[in-house]
């Protein structure tokens, strides 16, 4: 398409966008093609056997699979593979389209259902559900733990914070003396961290869901706005249903939060990923009556799609803290600029200055060794050849390398490392992949995403035929989640002045049909 074609294929997207029952009736047609490119759920191949048992077929702590178990021919040593993703010192790719606000929710977002057990790789501890998790716990013990469970007029249904000045932030897991803060918090799962963290660090780990939600700034802002966003919408239900007690109305604001959470999902991070000229919306009817409306059930290849380390510049801009720039290394597992500028400053930060660019050759000597642990992951599952996935999504197979890759240099790491390209394996592949235009992923990648994030969201049973109404939510719950489509509405409902930077994963200067 010559740019010509693309600008005018841009206004016809905006005229979609103009009007809501056309804007609906497009998302549903782009959802029903992207999830219908491969076969529904439930899937005949799980990692609890490389061929099909009824405990593969019921045993959810197994990982699904869409491909069969396969021996692939060609498995380079990961330190030869590694050449492929590593990023040369000081010569990062910077994203046109993305800010570091993409990869900050995506890491949130994925967190809470990929949860691929350390113990052994072939199972997971996930929900299986787009359920905040992060926020809420993943069993109904730890949600007890981190709620207030008070019946005192204006406390009913909050979760348990603390004030830092001014705001509101999650309260501390640990005390001075280093042992638990509350001894409830026994049943959170113990936060990923280093074993060595220095003590300054470990005292402002926060009590999150999830223990991987003290990660990054980012993450724990992430968490932060949507603690900050149950416990609005709980005072809110204090005071215009004064009769509910506690446990009503923490499930009810419950109940609005995960809805708000996935028409984010769809309506800013999801239309950031698409190179659509129009705006999808999360229309919970087009999975009413579809075909692929099954329980959720996380895939191996799903738990390895979204490695997106290279989206991570080599450091981020903080003023105030430092020397105004962190370190990717001394991103990780530190509270501490994320309280020094509070929420609408991190959100703001983290939607000023650009992500880099998704793909080979990018990704951080930091980050290498995680890599190394996606190849390993996938060949100790059996994960079947990169073409076989591109047959299996609707894609042609490549027959050369330059089918993969327009770059030069990849084309001929591939050749050295693999011979033909029916050798290439499905992680490797993913990422030497050219990225699509006016999309942030490449091509089979984004194809993946789609499938599993809109099958697997839009069937969450909050947005059910027989739920998704105001006696779920109350009038006023259903109201604010249908007004709600981007970080940037949750964030000004729940900060003390909202600042003028635009909160958003797409750069202020990028418009579509320029690359």
């Amino acid at each position: 398409m010559n740019l010509f074609s693309r600008l005018i294929f841009g206004e016809v997207g905006e005229a979609i966008d103009g009007f809501a029952w056309l804007s609906g009736a497009a998302s549903r047609l782009v959802v029903n093609q992207a999830v219908t490119t491969t076969r529904n759920r439930p899937h005949p191949w799980s990692t609890y056997a490389p061929y099909v048992t009824w405990d593969g077929l019921t045993d959810r702590t197994y990982l699904a699979r869409h491909l069969p178990a396969a021996e692939v021919p060609v498995q380079p040593d990961p330190a030869q593979v590694r050449r492929l993703f590593q990023r040369p010192a000081g010569q990062g790719r910077m994203s046109s389209k993305s800010t570091c606000l993409f990869p900050a929710f995506a890491q949130y977002l994925t967190d809470g259902f990929l949860r691929t057990d350390l113990t052994d790789r072939r199972k997971t501890t996930s929900n299986h559900e787009i359920d905040l998790c992060p926020l809420y716990g993943r069993t109904r013990a730890q949600t007890n733990a981190l709620r207030l469970k008070s019946e005192a007029a204006g406390q009913r249904g909050l979760l348990k914070s603390q004030m830092i000045g001014a705001e509101e932030f999650p309260p501390f897991l640990y005390a001075a003396d280093g042992s638990l803060a509350d001894p409830a918090f026994a049943a959170l799962d113990p936060p990923l961290v280093s074993p060595t963290l220095e003590p300054a660090k470990k005292a402002v780990l926060f009590a999150h869901g999830g223990d991987r939600a003290n990660s990054t700034p980012f993450t724990s802002m992430m968490n932060t706005l949507f603690l900050r966003e149950h416990n609005r919408i709980a005072r809110h239900l204090n005071a215009s249903r004064p009769t509910w007690d506690d446990e009503r109305v923490f499930q009810t604001a419950r109940n609005i939060v995960i809805p708000l959470f996935i028409k984010i999902v769809v309506e800013h991070y999801i239309n950031h990923i698409t190179p659509l000229p129009f705006s999808l919306r999360a229309e919970p009817g087009v999975a009413w009556d579809a075909s692929w409306n099954r329980p959720n059930w996380m895939t191996v290849e799903f738990s390895l799609i979204y490695r997106w380390h290279s989206l991570l510049p080599d450091q981020v801009r903080w003023p105030g803290w430092g020397a105004g720039a962190i370190a990717l290394p001394d991103f990780r597992q530190d509270n501490r600029p994320l309280i020094s500028v509070g929420l609408d400053a991190a959100f703001s930060l983290a939607a000023a200055q650009p992500a880099a660019e998704l793909g080979a050759f990018n990704t951080g000597d930091d980050l290498l060794p995680i890599e190394d642990l996606a190849v390993l992951q996938a060949r100790s599952n059996k994960v079947d050849t990169y073409n076989a996935y591109r047959v299996a999504f609707g894609l042609d197979r490549a027959t050369t390398f330059s089918e993969i890759s327009s770059n030069p240099d990849v084309v001929n790491l591939l050749q050295d490392l693999y011979g033909e390209p029916d050798n290439v394996e499905f992680y490797p592949g993913l990422f030497a992949e050219d990225r699509t235009k006016d999309s942030p992923l490449p091509g089979l990648l984004m194809r993946m995403v789609a499938v599993d994030a809109f099958s697997q969201a839009l069937t969450n049973p909050l947005l059910s035929e027989h739920v998704f109404n105001a006696d779920t939510f109350t009038p006023w719950g259903l109201e604010l989640i249908l007004s709600t489509s981007k970080l940037g509405d949750i964030l000004a409902r729940n900060v003390p002045l909202r600042g003028a930077t635009p909160i958003e994963m797409t750069q202020a200067g990028w418009r579509y049909g320029e690359e």
